[in-house]
């Protein structure tokens, strides 16, 4: 496979024909002189092809594609001068300067390419709403864009050409390839030209602008969740989208990537990506009220800015770790949490937090997981292995899987009633690389223990397959390979009516089906998207994990759990400082405590910690009545109405008939804060 091929092989073998095709051009010699050339066009096929990463190493030498092309056809024509003779230079002029005009249309193709490209660069990105006002259009060929690309594929045919006269002296064969080159080019530079008159180019940056306005005044949204991160960070802002869809009013997304825009899961909720701060700064004249922020980035404080806004932190997961009260939230007008164990963390840590507007909304993200229905029922107890990652700070309490992942999954795979779920955090081994090693032995004892089981394995009726295609259509949009973010634009209009609830649908389909075409003995090792999180702990009768949200988060279902300790701190001191692991079984680094830990969780009478659990429960995430979604809303509905009344005591001239109406559970606030209410 050429990916497997080593670079430095590829580099050398690169250096080595431009030096043959010296030798060959000088000597002359037209055997070498073809293979020569054929070799360095091969090469650059595969470092084009399968090895884009070498380009910019050969670019910081400064040779690039461009010198790598001229030296290879200078060479040629050096070699056609030295076998024609003296007395031909004058029949060769044409074809020279044919190919300096090719040279020459390929620096007018990249001119205008760059002005193509800024005038589809619109300062807005949007999903879920119609754009077309502003005349998106699809992108031009991925050819006419990457310069590399398009040099070797355009200047092939005159290579060619070059190559058959320096073999048969005929010179036709050189203005033939040159022609075909020549055209290609021009063909290209006029369909890029094309895309530069005024009717069409997309909306330019003010048109745009004034596009923006007029849609923010429509929709009038009343809530919005805002988010910025980096590539691997989407999870966080994806595990509140189906919460904030149910919401009353008229949510929104604002992003500030412009790559963001396809990361986000599916939703039906309109998206604006709003990567200028000139622009997000258009917010504050819109019907927006509250912004809920499930991380804290640099650009969070930009949006903060705006006095028109109330904001709100909601996190992306709670644990008992020191990123669950960062002394940034205190920048924010409201922090939710999932219950009273939070707010307690808040108010131990003292990082500027008051009690008074901490809100406990529970984690509506939850209603997804299935309680407690009893012990294992089938032939094989599943447990759940997932670990969290190795954190910024070095803290071996972050993740066991450095020090106790191999003996944790040994322990549970020795029992031979025991099915293994192996759910390891993306980002493990991100900053540790000894993380990352011992993620890869523990998948190879997972996989070394299948080899060793055997049974029955459920037929393949096509179900699964059926069922990928359905999911994989509604909640993706096909695009061109060429397509650029306002061909995208394009593609992911307004959605189809009830496509929301087909997805819902669809992806408790792909789940059942999912389950149903793996064997019941076999352990797996479940990575990517599918099946999430909350389904593994569906699919579960334990989790073993660490001092993370994953343990807050199963909480709700009820079940036993064990949390490995890893911090170096006895038992004791260690669920004193950690109270997530107050309800768990405690499992040091050696892993000793499993058999008995099974036990427990296959015998109710074994289970000293159920009410512990129950307690804990409700403590991490707060009642079960009103559901979280319920508080959720009823969060969002009096937060915006306290900040319609801040809004009206900034800006008295403002009608309060001209902002949204609160919903029901706002008013109701509303009211009984009146004086004889």
């Amino acid at each position: 496979m050429p990916r497997s091929i080593p670079r430095p092989l590829l580099a050398a073998t690169l250096v080595g024909a431009f030096c043959a095709l010296a030798v060959a051009a000088l000597r002359p010699h037209v055997p070498l002189l073809i293979a020569a050339t054929v070799v360095c066009l091969a090469v650059e096929g595969v470092l084009y092809r399968w090895q884009r990463g070498m380009l910019s190493v050969f670019a910081k030498s400064h040779l690039d594609i461009t010198v790598r092309h001229v030296l290879r056809d200078l060479l040629l024509v050096v070699a056609l001068l030295r076998l024609g003779g003296q007395d031909r230079e004058s029949a060769y002029t044409p074809l020279v300067g044919a190919l300096l005009a090719c040279y020459a249309l390929h620096c007018a193709i990249q001119a205008a390419s760059v002005l193509v490209r800024r005038t589809r660069t619109l300062p807005v990105l949007t999903r879920n709403i119609d754009a077309s006002a502003l005349r998106l259009s699809a992108a031009p060929l991925l050819l006419l864009r990457r310069p590399g690309d398009r040099l070797l594929a355009y200047g092939l045919p005159a290579t060619a050409g070059l190559l058959a006269t320096a073999a048969t002296a005929d010179r036709r064969w050189a203005a033939l390839g040159l022609a075909l080159s020549l055209g290609l080019a021009v063909l290209g530079l006029c369909d890029l030209l094309l895309r530069l008159l005024p009717g069409r180019r997309p909306a330019g940056e003010r048109e745009a602008l004034e596009w923006l306005d007029r849609w923010l005044a429509e929709y009038r949204p009343t809530v919005g969740l805002y988010f910025s991160g980096g590539t691997s960070s989407a999870y966080q802002a994806n595990m509140w989208l189906e919460p904030l869809a149910r919401l009353e009013g008229r949510p929104l997304i604002v992003l500030r990537e412009r790559f963001m825009v396809q990361k986000l899961a599916a939703t039906d909720v309109p998206v604006l990506c709003l990567p200028k701060v000139s622009t997000l700064m258009r917010l504050e004249q819109s019907t927006l009220r509250v912004l809920i922020h499930p991380s804290n980035s640099g650009k969070t404080s930009q949006v903060l800015r705006i006095p028109t806004l109330l904001h709100t932190f909601v996190n992306h997961g709670e644990s008992d770790k020191l990123s669950s009260c960062n002394p940034y939230a205190k920048a924010y007008d409201e922090v939710w949490v999932a219950g009273p164990a939070a707010r307690e963390r808040y108010a131990q840590a003292e990082v500027g937090v008051e009690d008074k507007d901490v809100v406990e909304i529970g984690r509506p993200q939850l209603d997804a997981v299935q309680p407690y229905s009893g012990p294992p029922a089938g032939a094989y107890t599943t447990a759940l292995y997932a670990p969290t990652w190795e954190g910024w700070d070095g803290n071996p309490g972050n993740t066991s899987v450095i020090e106790a992942g191999e003996n944790v999954v040994r322990a549970l795979l020795a029992d031979p009633k025991v099915r293994l779920l192996y759910k390891p955090h993306p980002l493990t081994g991100s900053v540790d690389p000894r993380a990352g090693a011992a993620d890869l032995r523990i998948r190879e004892l997972i996989r070394a223990a299948n080899r060793e089981r055997s049974g029955a394995r459920p037929a393949d009726d096509g179900e699964l397959a059926r069922r990928t295609v359905e999911l994989d259509r509604l909640t993706s949009t096909g695009f061109r390979a060429a397509a650029d973010q306002t061909e995208r634009m394009l593609a992911q209009s307004t959605p189809e009516p009830g496509r929301a609830r087909a997805v819902a649908e669809a992806t408790a389909a792909w789940e059942d089906a999912y389950w149903a075409s793996l064997p019941e003995w076999e352990h797996q090792i479940v990575i990517g998207v599918r099946p999430t999180l909350f389904s593994c702990f569906n699919r579960s009768d334990l989790l073993v994990s660490d001092v993370s949200s994953v343990v807050s988060d199963f909480m709700a279902s009820g079940k036993p759990y064990a949390v490995a300790n890893t911090s170096g701190l006895a038992e004791d001191v260690f669920r004193k400082t950690f109270p997530t692991v107050r309800a768990a079984t405690v499992l040091a680094p050696d892993a000793a405590g499993v058999p008995e830990l099974l036990a427990s969780v296959r015998d109710p009478e074994k289970d000293e910690l159920a009410r512990a659990r129950a307690e804990l429960k409700r403590h991490l995430l707060g009642p079960d009545e009103p559901a979280a979604q319920e508080r959720f809303n009823t969060a969002v509905q009096q937060l915006c109405w306290t900040a319609q009344e801040r809004r009206a005591r900034l800006i008295p001239e403002q009608r309060l008939s001209d902002s949204p109406e609160p919903g029901p559970a706002a008013a109701s606030s509303a009211a009984s804060a009146e004086p004889g209410a």
